[in-house]
């Protein structure tokens, strides 16, 4: 029955796209593609609440003190996932937002048919059963797979497959948060290279369309939602200021730390099951003392906010000082530290998840442990709630070098603006700080460690998306370097060539000869006839090597100030690279990736 309503659907869609303009049908693409993101949402914040209540309740009724029955969760979600992994996904599946930037950059907006289902079935399972990890990452890539698929299914080129993934993405994070503003900046800000302000209107109807969907059909107590309780007072500006300085610094450690864990789980010689088994081990014991780093986190954020956040402490081993506000900063202090060990355990391990909701997590117990220090040792009274609140701001800039996204997302599930100036303010010093130490974000890191470097750099991922081989001429005439001039200039009147490479019988380069060179030989047929090339030959001011990348290429050309430079290929005499060719390549990447 699903089947044959999906199917008239889709060829009542297809049945639209002959009778309207494209514009118009981008229009009605973003909305389908909302509600599908929206009901990715769903699926996903549902199935992960229900076991976090479920997970609670046995807890409760448990024979075993502090949670023991709890802290098992995580090992099967793992170990299921690694299950659902390998028997019906391939053996492998691709984690983290930079596969979105990679897809756009390199594989044409082509995301894989199987994200689509995929990462709803593994997050749900991991982050679902407790995995320390959110669920955010696996929704925009959902909501991306969405975008793309849809697009390939009606044929849809480059710039609206790219512009309908910016749809899923925007309306997964704005269903995801009940935050259409945060999403349309998301999408923005983290993922699209280069939009135009027509550009916007699709997004903002699918992040509205997203958002929408997810106040009709979700229960608003699943979602991460605020009500401020403490009014801003400018006089704890100063305090914000370092509040800044303090989630910049912690962003860095967190990014570190994450890809130190990650990495050393991908060189552990042991099965995937082994590998499962032993990560969910030490996740489960960390849970077990820190039960706040089971799951997403969310309901752990929400009681630290309120007024008697001693309630962290019930069912844990610092329960007989759940009064003991001393206690209760150590217990947030050693989470917070903790919580980067707990999130790269669970997706090294072999789960499925993000860090955008473990930025949270760790932003709200950042910004209490800041205020509630201060207000303890007596130097000052600060709103701890607020603090809470700004510091998920300061995380999430920091570690996704998203600034605007942080203080928009925190203004909007907080239900007002009234935060606006120290969002503002502990959003950009903690992204100015982790930006110096980190150049990218902690998707992007991914990308940088494997050479694909997709930056907001505009002009670097341009070129990052342009093949060397490609532009290389490899049908340029050479000359011997013991022939006179005769032979060359004759080879000059019969091409187009300027520049001849030198090369003897082995096809190694000897040195470049430019017409210019030659310019106040060639008319005095004496000179001609008794100069040998090799005397008038030079060396190169640089080599091109099939290997560089783009980026690399253009910054020789821009060093030697060279309209031409030779190519090497296994130490032989390969071809040409014509700098104005580069640049024609250049200029029709450019026009073929903005999106209008």
């Amino acid at each position: 029955m699903f089947k044959k309503y999906l199917y008239k659907l889709e060829n009542g869609i297809a049945w639209s796209q002959d009778k309207i303009s494209n514009k118009q049908f981008i229009f009605l693409s973003s909305v389908v593609v909302g509600i599908s993101s929206a009901f990715a949402v769903i699926i996903l914040k549902t199935f992960a609440h229900k076991i976090f209540t479920f997970a609670t309740y046995i807890t409760n009724i448990s024979i075993f003190k502090y949670g023991f029955i709890k802290a098992m969760f995580p090992v099967i979600g793992i170990l299921l996932t690694v299950f659902v992994v390998k028997r019906f996904l391939g053996g492998t599946i691709e984690k983290g937002t930079s596969q979105i930037l990679y897809a756009v950059a390199k594989k044409a907006s082509i995301i894989p048919r199987k994200q689509m289902y995929a990462q709803i079935a593994t997050s749900s399972l991991t982050v679902g059963l407790g995995g320390s990890a959110g669920l955010e990452s696996p929704i925009v890539i959902t909501g991306a797979a969405f975008g793309s698929n849809y697009a390939q299914r009606y044929k849809l080129g480059y710039k609206d497959r790219t512009l309908l993934i910016g749809c899923g993405v925007a309306a997964g994070i704005a269903a995801a948060f009940n935050a259409p503003i945060a999403g349309v900046l998301f999408a923005i800000e983290v993922l699209l290279v280069d939009v135009s302000i027509s550009a916007f209107t699709p997004i903002m109807i699918a992040a509205a369309t997203g958002a929408l969907v997810s106040k009709i059909a979700l229960d608003e107590t699943i979602l991460l939602s605020f009500k401020q309780q403490q009014n801003f007072d400018y006089h704890n500006i100063a305090y914000y200021i370092m509040l800044g300085l303090f989630t910049g610094l912690i962003s860095v450690y967190y990014s570190r730390n994450f890809q130190r864990v990650e990495y050393i789980f991908h060189h552990l010689k042991l099965s995937p099951y082994k590998k499962a088994f032993f990560g969910a081990s030490l996740l489960a014991l960390l849970i077990f003392v820190f039960p706040t780093l089971f799951g997403e986190g969310y309901e752990s954020i929400k009681t630290l906010s309120e007024n008697d956040p001693g309630q962290l402490l019930e069912n844990t081993i610092f329960s007989d000082f759940r009064n003991n506000s001393w206690v209760l900063l150590l217990f947030i202090g050693l989470t917070m530290m903790l919580k980067v060990f707990a999130s790269g355990i669970t997706m090294g391990s072999g789960g499925n998840g993000g860090n955008f909701a473990p930025s949270l997590f760790l932003g709200s117990y950042a910004g209490f442990f800041f205020a509630k220090f201060l207000n303890l040792t007596g130097l000052t009274k600060l709103p701890v709630s607020n603090f809470t609140l700004v510091g998920m701001a300061g995380i999430l800039s920091g570690l996704f070098h998203a600034p605007l996204t942080a203080i928009f997302l925190i203004a909007e599930i907080t239900g007002g603006y009234d935060l606006m100036i120290p969002l503002m303010i502990v959003a950009s010093i903690s992204f100015t700080i982790s930006k110096r130490f980190e150049k990218h974000s902690i998707d992007v890191k991914n990308l940088a460690r494997k050479g694909n470097v997709f930056t907001s750099n505009k002009d670097a991922n341009i070129l990052s998306t342009l093949d060397t081989n490609k532009i290389i001429q490899t049908d340029y005439l050479t000359v011997s370097p013991d022939e006179n001039l005769e032979k060359l200039v004759d080879l000059i009147s019969h091409s187009n060539q300027v520049i001849f490479a030198v090369v003897d019988k082995e096809n190694n380069m000897l040195g470049v000869v430019h017409f210019n060179d030659i310019r106040e030989i060639i008319f005095n047929q004496y000179r001609v006839k008794y100069t040998l090339v090799k005397e008038v030959m030079r060396t190169p001011v640089d080599i091109i090597y099939p290997t560089d990348s783009m980026e690399i290429v253009m910054n020789k050309f821009e060093k030697a100030k060279a309209a031409f430079l030779p190519v090497l290929k296994n130490g032989k005499y390969h071809g040409f690279i014509s700098k104005s060719k580069a640049l024609e390549a250049y200029r029709t990447k450019l026009k073929s990736m903005t999106i209008e």
